[in-house]
Order: C-alpha cells, then sequence, then structure tokens
C-alpha cells in the first residue's frame, strides 16, 4: 500500500513540495496545557510512566498546531532506571543517578532482556497513542543513544563536557565498553517493544556526539548507531529510523551509509546549504532552525525558516528545529513557524 504520511513520505526517500514538520520537545512546558497535566502527575517520572497522562500530553501540540508527526513523551534516562539504576529528577537542576564507574557497579546491573517490567507503562502510551492520533499524523518513539546514555549514568548529572565519562573511558576501558554494550542491547529492546507496540518510526538521539573526535566518534556513536539500526530493520522489517548524532559537524557527511539510517537530523551549528549539499545528497535529513527563533520570534524567525525550506528543497526533508524547543519559548512563535513553513 502506499505511503500516505507526509514523514513517512520524507523518509522513505521522496521530496515533498512542503516539507512535512514537527518539532523536537513538542510535548513541554512551553505549552500551558502540558504544565497543568504535569501538576496533575505531581512529578515528571510520574507522569511519564502514567500511561493516560503520557498520552495526553503526546497529543496536546497536535491538537494545538496539527504537526504532522507525534513523539513519545518519555525520557531518555527511562532506560537506566529500568536497567536498575537510581534516578530522581532535581527541580531547576535536571536528573540525577547513581553512577557506574566500576565493575561492581556494571554487575548490579539487570540484563537488558529484563528491562520490560519498568518500561510497560510507556508501552502503554505508545499503544493508547496509535490508537488516538489522526490517521495521517505519524507516531515516532525514541531513545538516546548508548553514548548520550553512558555519559549520565557515569557522571550520575548531565555535565558541559561529559568529562567523567571521557575520563572512565580513558583509565577503564573495559567497564566503559560493558556498559556501552550494555546500553546498546538494553536499547535494541526498548525500541523494538516501541515498535511492536505501534511506533511507525524511532529516533536514536546522541545528544552529546559532538564531544567524541576522530576514531572515538565513530567507535562510540557512528557503531552502536549502526548495530542498534540493523537489528530493528532486520526485526521489524524497513521501520523508518532517524539518528540525531547532535554537533558530529563534519561527522554528519555519510553517517547515513555507514549507520543505515533513513534521515540524519541536524543540529544549528551547521548551515543548511552545507547539509544540502554535504549530507542530503545521502538521504533524508531533518532540521534544523535555531530553537532561540521560538523565543525571540518575528522577521528573524519568518526569515531562517523560509532559509531552511528554501536549502533543503531540492530533496526529502523533514522540518525540525536544531535541538529541543526550551520552556521560555512562546507558543504563537510555533505557530507562526509553522505557517511559514507551509506558506513557503
Amino acid at each position: 500500500m502506499a505511503v500516505e504520511k507526509t514523514i513517512l513520505k520524507a523518509l522513505a526517500g521522496e521530496k515533498q513540495t512542503t516539507p512535512p514538520i514537527w518539532m523536537m520537545r513538542q510535548a513541554g512546558r512551553y505549552l500551558p496545557e502540558y504544565r497543568a497535566t504535569r501538576a496533575e502527575a505531581g512529578d515528571f517520572l510520574s507522569l511519564c510512566y502514567n500511561s493516560d497522562l503520557a498520552t495526553e500530553v503526546t497529543l496536546q501540540p497536535i491538537r494545538r498546531y496539527g504537526f504532522d508527526a507525534a513523539i513519545l513523551f518519555a525520557d531518555i534516562l527511562l532506560v537506566p532506571q529500568a536497567l536498575g539504576a537510581d534516578l530522581w529528577f532535581v527541580t531547576g537542576e535536571g536528573p540525577r543517578l547513581s553512577t557506574i564507574t566500576d565493575q561492581a557497579g556494571l554487575n548490579a546491573l539487570k540484563p537488558a532482556s529484563d528491562i520490560h517490567e519498568t518500561l510497560n507503562p510507556v508501552y502503554q502510551t505508545v499503544r493508547n497513542l496509535s490508537q488516538a492520533l489522526p490517521r495521517e499524523t505519524t507516531l515516532i518513539g525514541f531513545a538516546g543513544a548508548p553514548w548520550t546514555v553512558a555519559t549520565y549514568m557515569i557522571a550520575g548529572r548531565g555535565t558541559p563536557d561529559q568529562g567523567p565519562a571521557h575520563a572512565l573511558k580513558a583509565e577503564n576501558k573495559a567497564v566503559f565498553e560493558a556498559l556501552l554494550e550494555r546500553i546498546t542491547e538494553a536499547t535494541i529492546e526498548y525500541l523494538s517493544a516501541q515498535i511492536e507496540a505501534g511506533a511507525e518510526c524511532v529516533k536514536l538521539f546522541d545528544s552529546w556526539a559532538g564531544s567524541l573526535k576522530g576514531e572515538d566518534f565513530d567507535t562510540y556513536a557512528t557503531a552502536p548507531a549502526k548495530r542498534i539500526i540493523a537489528e530493528l530493520k532486520a526485526r521489524h522489517g524497513d521501520i523508518p529510523i532517524i539518528a540525531f548524532p547532535r554537533e558530529a559537524g563534519d561527522k554528519y557527511i555519510g553517517f547515513h551509509e555507514k549507520t543505515g539510517a533513513d534521515c540524519v537530523a541536524l543540529d544549528d551549528s551547521v548551515t543548511p546549504e552545507w547539509a544540502a549539499e554535504h549530507v542530503q545528497v545521502s538521504g533524508c535529513v531533518q532540521g534544523n532552525l535555531a530553537s532561540k527563533h521560538m523565543v525571540t520570534g518575528g522577521d528573524d524567525l519568518v526569515r531562517e525558516t523560509r532559509r531552511i525550506v528554501e536549502a533543503f528543497r531540492g530533496g526529502p526533508h523533514i522540518f525540525n528545529l536544531g535541538h529541543g524547543i526550551t520552556p521560555e519559548a512562546d507558543p504563537d512563535n510555533v505557530q507562526l513557524m509553522i505557517d511559514t513553513v507551509r506558506g513557503a
């Protein structure tokens, strides 16, 4: 049967007159309706694990804006928690985890096959959404990439330079690589279960890929992505997969071919003109408006949005931001962006 959904058309390599559009973190704190639902849940993790409320916040931006895709509401750190790490969130500061820095910590983790008991509410959210979304809206599942998830598990929190993970990689490569292996196995199981529950596409977020240089990027960003993508496609036919090695720079070149990703998402540190020449030639790209425009709006937002649409007009493109929308964004600017894309 022919693909009807615009996101899936783009992922299949089809050039479209108007690019489909969705937005990273589109269900989030910039929306008053999200803040109300989160207050009802009590805290962030309770919201992630309450299938009814997680379904509701995923649907909110679809109702308000009519995005072409909905992305499952969850968090990349649910996988470490499902593996046995302690996870909590500090208001105003972000996530905290128990740290894995030695063999004993690694030994205490659960096998990848044991994550589903913890993550079953997430799969239920996917099932709910597959029934509740408009028929034209693509449902995207996601997970964090192994390197990015490992940086949090090693440091116990987000860090500006991922220094603790780089230090463990240098000082105890065996533990570091075994941790990456466990996360990789768990990520395959997690995404596979999301697909079985109804996700039509999945995305791999490697938010800290840019801190990996040279061969380390190839070994710890490219290779795990290739393995995850190959296994998911072996299990689920040609499930479309978006990979986001944020701030990869020149390493964006060839990332489609090296990993098997159907689409490479781009951050806003590269220009759309450069990316069209060097990355889009290999397949669908996603991106890459700077998130700041969702705060400032105005003529700059319209101008940059049109520039990106024009730059990527020659091939398959999914319009998105170069990073997640921020809490201080103005919901009216989101509508302006959508109107500009669809009218550009």
